[in-house]
């Protein structure tokens, strides 16, 4: 046995047991904090407005649920498999597979639906009165929705109804000649092209033409500005773009920069297919799904980070359980 392996193996080892503690501690603060997103931005006094509202909430709804099907009924079960041994008699596997991929291919391209819809408020205005509306919004989440619940259909068929406690980025018991069959090769390459690599692309597209028509508006607008009013002049219109520029380049860039490891382990995965075998550890797939369940926990952070009025309402919701105590009390 190689120096290398060993080094490789004891490495896993020790992500297994950080894995013990990360998860848990992650379900703990996700199921709160997404359930406090929505429950703020739902009530609309955080100054945004009612399309970008829209998809924030679904974000964070979907997102949620992919802490409950993904992180507390799947990676925790397998980290602790022997305190959920009784799960191999339980016949729903491929249901909550079904449901598991459709919350997870959600909330992903929720996240590219909304860089598309500040693209479109940021760079087309002719195009911005007609597609930025909280109408066109229910109808893009409604039509995301439906196009995962569909397109995740396949793994009912494809996996039994039982569950494998095995770590591997499939859970479900899977039967050996449809793990080996060219209809499993393709739904599967299918579903990891679709999320999320086309996701990832996108996202990138998107915003470096924003980035890019937003330099060149800026300078042309600053031109304008300085000719009529002077340098020392402020823009309002200005001031708006740029806050919504970056919430915007937060919640993609996060998105990007916690899915990356993921992404990179499905493609090198998948180059078996094509007759290229690359060798990866395992302890990096283990910390691409680490990275990828951590990316549902985080919008929370960057809404306090980025909105003041977020920030504001959150303060008050801490407050009115307090405040409601002394009252009783008095």
């Amino acid at each position: 046995m190689s120096l290398g392996y060993l080094i490789k193996l004891k490495i896993l080892w020790a992500i297994y047991d950080v894995e013990k503690i990360y998860y848990p501690i992650l379900a703990v603060v996700g199921v709160p904090v997404n359930a406090v997103t929505i429950a703020i931005l739902s009530r609309g006094k955080c100054g945004l407005s009612k399309c970008v509202t829209g998809y924030l909430v679904a974000m964070a709804a979907a997102d949620l649920l992919v802490i409950v099907f993904d992180l507390i009924l799947r990676q925790i079960p397998i980290v602790y498999r022997e305190q959920f041994v009784f799960l191999l008699g339980v016949r729903v596997c491929n249901i909550h597979a079904v449901l598991l991929y459709a919350a997870t291919d959600c909330s992903v391209w929720f996240t590219v639906t909304f860089t598309f819809d500040r693209f479109v408020a940021i760079c087309c205005q002719k195009l911005k009165t007609k597609y930025c509306t909280k109408k066109t919004a229910g109808v893009v989440l409604g039509t995301v929705t439906l196009l995962s619940c569909l397109k995740n259909t396949f793994w009912y068929f494809m996996y039994t109804n039982r569950y494998w406690l095995s770590n591997s980025p499939w859970f479900c018991l899977v039967k050996v000649y449809v793990s080996r069959s060219i209809a499993w090769t393709l739904v599967e390459l299918i579903h990891h092209i679709l999320t999320p690599f086309i996701p990832f692309l996108l996202i990138l597209f998107f915003n470096a033409l924003t980035v890019k028509n937003i330099l060149v508006a800026n300078r042309a607008r600053r031109r304008l500005r300085s000719q009529r009013d002077g340098d020392s002049s402020k823009d309002p219109e200005m001031g708006q773009r740029r806050k919504s520029m970056v919430l915007l380049f937060i919640i993609s860039g996060n998105f990007m920069l916690l899915w990356v490891v993921f992404m990179v382990c499905s493609a090198w995965r998948r180059l078996d297919y094509f007759g290229y075998p690359v060798s990866l550890p395992a302890f990096v797939t283990e910390i691409g799904f680490m990275l990828q369940l951590l990316s549902c926990c985080t919008n929370t952070f960057v809404y306090a980070v980025t909105q003041s009025k977020f920030r504001e309402e959150l303060r008050n919701g801490v407050k009115y359980p307090i405040v409601m105590m002394m009252v009783l009390i008095r």
